[in-house]
């Protein structure tokens, strides 16, 4: 499944197949938010997988579109619906809530669910999350920073879900690489005020040599800005964060300078970005190319030698598949796993210090 390179345009508009199913016909649903607070990243996503048919879809493949509304109520409507009419995978939802009332309606259907949550309690039983998980940022990011020396490790997180499962996912990388972690302060994400929090756990001492810091955007730098007038100093203390750094300017605070941080390989989606700005005029929000993987994985699966497969063992292929964030393979559990490299933050742009793997080959499970 590689990553387009044409540069020719696919149709704007989605135009729905006719409604009754055809001999040969593979019928695939998309279930996404494109109405409510999320719509923006839902029709972003719904044009990102209609360059994946463009590319990859035969004429046999049918992608029925439905709104979810961010609702899961609208999100159980619209999986009943595309079951009725045929969907022999269903793709989405987005949001955790819209998973959970979907995941029970496919399964009782025997209908499988690629879905783009990170929620991984609703991972298995038919249900597979493609999105970007932080287990795995994280388990990449502190295997690298052992091997470099960094044995001692903290977190400074948001008292939040995600702050809550990056935590979770630290304990549990820390272990697995023998290293330890010494300490660990949640604070209020909604507090405008930085330096009381960062001067508390500035006051508990510096035993450690790895900081990780489970925030981006203006939060980040606002928290970052306060470490080093606190005493925590990043020339000895290395800064490490998950994949809400992968942004740029997050080096323009100076703190933040040489952290390190794993995400998908920046070049790889490269090409993507670019003829997606060509198309629609603007630039695609990071969760776009689930979309187009999402699409054309099942486009790929649909052209099997013996018809479509989207049974467990296809979309569980030890192999993988390689797609516009490299490559990435499901589990038996329904987790995705990705190949993630591990980038240092500069002011100028963040670099690969250490590359994402070409296959799973040598990659554990």
């Amino acid at each position: 499944m590689p990553p387009a390179a044409q540069a020719v345009k696919p149709p704007r508009s989605f135009a729905p197949p006719p409604a009754a199913a055809v001999p040969g016909q593979v019928t695939v649903a998309l279930l996404l938010p494109l109405s409510g607070p999320n719509g923006a990243i839902g029709h972003a996503m719904l044009d990102a997988a209609q360059m994946a048919l463009f590319d990859l879809a035969n004429s046999h493949f049918r992608l029925l579109v439905r709104d979810t509304q961010g609702s899961p109520a609208a999100a159980a409507s619209a999986a009943q619906s595309v079951i009725s009419s045929g969907a022999q995978l269903i793709l989405g939802p987005l949001l955790a809530a819209e998973v959970e009332a979907v995941k029970p309606i496919a399964q009782a259907a025997q209908v499988p669910v690629i879905a783009f949550s990170t929620a991984a309690q609703l991972a298995g039983d038919g249900t597979y999350l493609i999105g970007f998980l932080p287990q795995e940022e994280v388990s990449r990011v502190v295997a690298y920073a052992h091997d470099h020396g960094r044995n001692r490790f903290a977190v400074l997180a948001p008292q939040s879900a995600y702050g809550e499962v990056v935590v979770k996912a630290v304990r549990t990388a820390v272990a697995a690489d023998g290293a330890t972690l010494v300490r660990v302060q949640y604070y209020d994400p909604d507090s405008g005020h930085m330096a009381p929090i960062v001067r508390s756990f500035a006051a508990q001492g510096h035993d450690y040599d790895a900081l990780f810091l489970p925030a981006g955007g203006s939060q980040l730098k606002t928290l970052a800005s306060q470490l080093p007038y606190f005493g925590i100093d990043p020339d000895q203390v290395k800064f490490l964060g998950t994949g809400l750094w992968d942004e740029s300017g997050i080096g323009t605070e100076p703190a933040l300078d040489n952290g390190w941080y794993a995400a998908p390989p920046p070049a790889a989606r490269a090409g993507f970005v670019k003829r997606y700005e060509k198309l629609y005029g603007k630039r695609p929000p990071q969760l776009a190319t689930l979309g187009y993987d999402a699409t054309a994985l099942a486009a790929v699966l649909a052209r099997g030698p013996q018809g479509p497969d989207f049974s467990a063992a296809a979309l569980t292929s030890p192999n993988g598949f390689n797609g516009l964030d490299g490559i990435f393979r499901f589990l038996p559990d329904g987790l995705v796993q990705r190949g993630l490299a591990v980038l240092e933050v500069h002011r100028s742009d963040n670099t690969v210090i250490d590359p994402a793997p070409k296959s799973f080959q040598n990659v554990g499970s």
